[in-house]
């Protein structure tokens, strides 16, 4: 089965699919800084462009159209604008490749706030937007810690075209994650990443005290994360003024690395540019996905394509055939 992602950002949905075993054939991206890494990771095609200038008529036709839309627009911790904000109204470009593409199943993810946001009439419209164009709809809020020890709730909506996949198809059940921070934290970094030179280090060290947990630094205080989770990563932990998640490791007080971060997302491995700055590394792993429950609800659509007999038989099968 075939698949396209659109607001791929470095890659984080399509490799959760890619892991269940299908074949990404393109993606699209508009940050550089994104696509450079993107490019070192992946070989399919990607057009690094703004959507609104990506001609859905060029594009390969797939039988899963992937899109984790800019959530600032909705997000808590944004203006909460919705569609008002231009990073909201991209979701009326999404609908424009459904209707070229018309894929058997339309993948969306975003954050938890979208269900309520605008009183739940801004998932009202998404909804029926979907239906409209014959298509049945479930959706489920899921924390990444059932998966991997991060504490990230996301909306996941899952559409499908043909009425028998859709009634196959079924969440994830949680799993029994055993990993802790520890399986992820490494016990030393470079000296770039240690806060003994920072003006915040004494207030640092007289309350952070425990190595078992992950601590957040919020501009004029130090947040505790009880639960032996890491905080949802953001996309401006890297800019050193807010949300900056630190650590006690065997030498000092630092802040989590990139590759710890990509970690924390479920990435195995990732490959950034050598000349990328700290800051956009942490702002492309911020602004992902956790890879393992993109894979986790890849795999049931796939079970639901099987129930259906829709894995050689797909509409967008015959299409690509015939074009």
């Amino acid at each position: 089965m075939t698949v396209a992602g659109l607001f791929a950002g470095i890659g984080g949905i399509e490799l959760g699919f890619k892991k269940a075993g299908f074949e990404i054939l393109w993606a699209n991206e508009i940050d550089k800084n994104a696509c450079k890494t993107y490019r070192l990771n992946y070989q399919h095609t990607l057009y690094e462009c703004d959507i609104k200038e990506l001609n859905e008529k060029e594009v390969e036709k797939v039988d899963v159209l992937t899109a984790g839309f800019p959530c600032q627009a909705f997000s808590i911790a944004g203006y909460q604008k919705g569609f008002d904000d231009d990073r909201g109204n991209v979701y009326f470009e999404i609908l424009r490749f459904i209707d070229a593409i018309e894929p058997q199943v339309v993948f969306l993810e975003n954050v938890k706030n979208l269900k309520s946001h605008d009183k739940g009439n801004t998932f009202k419209v998404i909804k029926k937007s979907l239906e409209d164009r014959g298509y049945y709809i479930k959706d489920k809020v899921i924390n990444s810690c059932d998966y991997l020890p991060q504490n990230r709730e996301r909306i996941y909506i899952v559409a499908f075209k043909n009425k028998k996949a859709f009634d196959s198809f079924n969440f994830p059940k949680p799993k029994k994650i055993i990993q802790t921070i520890h399986d992820i934290i490494e016990p030393t970094a470079e000296d770039r990443f240690y806060y003994h030179n920072s003006k915040y280090y004494k207030q640092l060290k007289e309350e952070m005290k425990n190595r078992d947990t992950i601590y957040q630094w919020r501009r004029v205080y130090v947040r505790e994360n009880k639960s032996n989770l890491c905080p949802t990563l953001t996309a401006n932990m890297g800019t050193g003024g807010h949300n900056v998640p630190l650590i006690i490791d065997s030498k000092d007080i630092r802040k989590l690395t990139p590759d710890e971060c990509a970690k924390f997302q479920g990435f195995d491995e990732i490959i950034f540019p050598e000349d990328l700055a700290l800051s956009h590394r942490y702002k492309q792993i911020g602004n992902s996905v956790t890879v393992p429950v993109i894979e986790a609800i890849a795999k049931e659509i796939l079970k639901a394509f099987e129930c259906a007999n829709l894995s050689m038989n797909s509409k967008n099968v015959a299409l690509r055939k015939s074009a």
